[in-house]
């Protein structure tokens, strides 16, 4: 009965543990003929939106920093979704997202000749899944910077 008891308290305990959302993939490599050093900054999205939450605006913010610091000639923003929506519907939200990025981008001292914006829809997914699926991880803005 003690065994029985106590594995109930087991279970009863890891039911409430939090579930951890998974980790973001890694940065994808430099767009070719990027140099090897390029720096990869990552911006996530609610799922149908384009705005930049304060993680996001902190990764841009790290983005400024890096052009500022010298060195970067070009800058590539380019947006991405997932495959819940049309193709069509989700080439215009990528696009919205990535011109977004390069506003506020702009906005911290990037200067719009540094940069090129482009949006990819539903192409180059992060995480391959089948079309109709809401994946957090294919929601973002890369911002290239080499």
């Amino acid at each position: 009965m003690k065994r029985v008891l106590a594995l109930c308290s087991l279970l009863i305990i890891a039911a409430c543990a939090p579930v951890l959302a998974p980790a973001p993939p890694p940065p994808p490599p430099p767009p070719a003929g990027m140099p090897a050093n390029a720096k990869v900054f990552t911006v996530y999205f609610a799922w149908n939106r384009s705005w930049v939450g304060p993680q996001g605006m902190a990764i841009l913010k790290q983005a400024a920093d890096t052009f500022a610091a010298g060195g970067v000639v070009t800058v590539q923003v380019t947006g991405y979704t997932d495959t819940s929506g049309s193709r069509r519907y989700n080439q215009r939200l990528s696009i919205r997202r990535a011109q977004h990025v390069a506003h506020i981008l702009a906005r911290m001292g990037v200067p719009w000749r540094a940069m090129s914006v482009a949006g990819r829809g539903e192409n180059d997914l992060a995480v391959p899944t089948p079309p109709g699926v809401r994946e957090p991880r294919n929601r973002r803005v890369t911002v290239v910077e080499g």
